[in-house]
């Protein structure tokens, strides 16, 4: 481990933290802009989040961004809180809003890109979560004194601008991945949009879907697996700890899920919670979820799953939730059953369509699974060099 000095932010910044200003904002461009709060992403400053001054607001000069101005969102949802970004003068005349903190680096102590790095890294972002306080998680709060107090490891100059060097060739291969993925994502909702846009008939989704209601207790033999939008129908035991869900599942009938089926969450279906269950054996769910038979003599499975979970048909289940309270609205099963959907008549055009969409789908995952362990790598990495543990020469 490297000798370096711990210090704390309030030592290494030569300007005071500041709030921002919350000026009276509109659609019509007056010449000044001010961020919105998603300007920081928790990696990078987005410059396209900003919202119209009024030209009634006469803006404060002292909160005119600079280049290098070093900004913190203090408060909002707990993921939030604390996410940092460096202003480079992207945008002329603009500001920032009072749920943010600005200060600047002391460059002859710290590098304005290494402090930014710190305050991104796992353990700044962990220093500011636990220290935010709120009424509840929609709305917590880290205040000048939390951000002053952040403590952290100081190496040299010359140690900061390796760091530096590292995480940008690091950020260089991430950003490649990204652009690819992004390439890919588009190139399947494109064919998605073609392949759907020109189908055929009209057919109701209860011509290739029924209830399927079988009820069991989750075993080793049936066990218990939960449905989310990012991985589809997937294993419990994986995300919660083993005693607890036999303890939780002891007196409760979960539904059964056969190998094909389709289940989605009718609370989450205008986000896209729905999928198939690629598993080879039968699965447990949660009761809350409605499980769907296939009948795949109508039609070709891997069609049908992607037509239900395109762009277009989850925008079309956002419209037809149904309740009283925004929280409690869902897509009851008989209303989705009811749905009309284009549908080619040709399976093996159905399976041709299928084909090509399930060929992108794979290269997809692959690309978000291998930017995932890049940036986890990435963040190792950061770890051992901004504490210490781990030199560079």
């Amino acid at each position: 481990m490297r000798d370096c000095k711990i210090v704390k932010l309030k030592d290494v910044i030569s300007t005071k933290i500041q709030n921002g200003f919350s000026p009276l904002c509109q659609e019509e461009c007056s010449g000044s802009w001010v961020l919105s709060l998603g300007a920081l992403t928790g990696y990078s400053f987005d410059s396209s989040q900003i919202k119209a001054v009024s030209s009634s607001v006469n803006m404060p000069e002292e909160y005119r961004l600079k280049n290098n101005d070093i900004l913190v969102s203090r408060s909002n949802t707990l993921d939030k809180v604390g996410r940092c970004g460096v202003y480079h003068g992207e945008i002329e005349n603009c500001y920032y809003p009072d749920l943010m903190m600005r200060f600047r680096a002391n460059e002859d102590i710290v590098l304005t890109k290494y402090l930014e790095i710190v305050l991104q890294s796992n353990f700044g972002r962990k220093y500011f979560q636990e220290r935010a306080a709120g009424t509840s998680v929609s709305m917590m709060k880290i205040n000048k004194k939390i951000l002053e107090d952040f403590s952290f490891s100081l190496p040299t100059i010359f140690e900061q601008k390796k760091i530096i060097e590292i995480a940008q060739e690091w950020d260089s291969v991430i950003e490649k991945i990204e652009k690819l993925l992004s390439k890919k994502e588009n190139m399947f909702d494109g064919i998605s949009q073609k392949i759907y846009r020109k189908a055929g008939m009209k057919h109701k989704i209860q011509e290739y879907l029924s209830i399927r209601n079988e009820k069991c207790i989750p075993d080793d033999t049936i066990p218990l697996y939960s449905l989310t939008i990012e991985d589809g129908v997937t294993p419990k035991s994986d995300r919660y700890d083993r005693e607890a869900l036999v303890k939780d599942t002891d007196e409760k009938e979960y539904k059964i899920v056969y190998p094909g089926d389709i289940v989605f969450n009718p609370a989450n279906l205008r986000w896209g919670a729905l999928a198939r269950s690629n598993e080879l054996k039968k699965v447990a769910v949660s009761p809350i979820y409605e499980v769907l038979r296939l009948d795949a003599s109508k039609i070709n499975s891997d069609y049908l799953t992607f037509l239900l979970t395109s762009k277009d048909k989850i925008r079309y289940y956002s419209t037809k939730t149904e309740g009283t309270l925004v929280e409690r609205m869902a897509v009851k099963v008989d209303a989705f059953l009811n749905f009309e959907i284009e549908i080619e008549e040709d399976i093996e055009k159905q399976k041709a369509a299928a084909e090509v969409l399930s060929t992108l789908k794979k290269e997809i995952i692959l690309l978000r699974k291998q930017l995932e362990q890049y940036k986890l790598q990435k963040q190792g990495l950061m770890q051992k060099l901004l504490t210490g543990e781990w030199r560079v020469k």
